[in-house]
């Protein structure tokens, strides 16, 4: 193996120590709906409310998210993880019946937003630019939506962990 592989691999197991905030990325509009598993999805400023989405290059969602030009950043509950493993490509549900499985709304840009998450983020695609392996898009939040209860699930060391609200934790 090539010393830039092996470097290549090392910090994937890096990261996979990164603990992150597990999320479904939807998009409707002029080229369809779709919908993907993200984690890697981060705050960039709140003036104006912004946030950085990574989604691989090889994903066949990147040119509907491209055209659509809207998302919505649904940031799942504890419960959710198998919405999360079907929308990650983990079963073989294929996308249109993914959208049938659980409460889905539309929300005031279009954009399909789960009920019962912790929070969904509707906003427009401002920018999006290649790193490496990804595209990396900027959005510009318009609408949110907040819960007021729900534990959090993270992904962390390659599986799916619930992540327990202090005040329920201590009850």
């Amino acid at each position: 193996m090539s010393q830039e592989n092996e470097h290549r691999l090392r910090f994937r197991d890096a990261m996979a120590s990164l603990s992150a905030a597990v999320n479904i990325v939807t998009t409707n509009g002029p080229a369809g709906r779709c919908g993907i598993t993200a984690t890697a999805v981060c705050s960039v400023t709140d003036t104006p409310p912004s946030l950085m989405v990574c989604i691989n290059r090889n994903s066949a969602m990147n040119p509907v998210f491209q055209e659509n030009g809207r998302l919505c950043v649904n940031v799942l509950n504890h419960e959710q993880e198998m919405m999360a493993r079907h929308f990650a490509g983990m079963t073989d549900v294929c996308m249109e019946d993914r959208f049938r499985l659980e409460e889905w709304q539309t929300g005031a840009l279009g954009q399909p937003m789960l009920r019962h998450t912790l929070a969904s983020l509707e906003g427009e695609i401002t920018q999006v630019q290649s790193v490496g392996t990804h595209q990396v898009y900027l959005v510009e939040i318009k609408q949110i939506a907040l819960s007021d209860g729900g534990h959090g699930l993270i992904y962390f060391k390659r599986n799916f962990h619930p992540v327990m609200h202090q005040m329920a934790a201590l009850a």
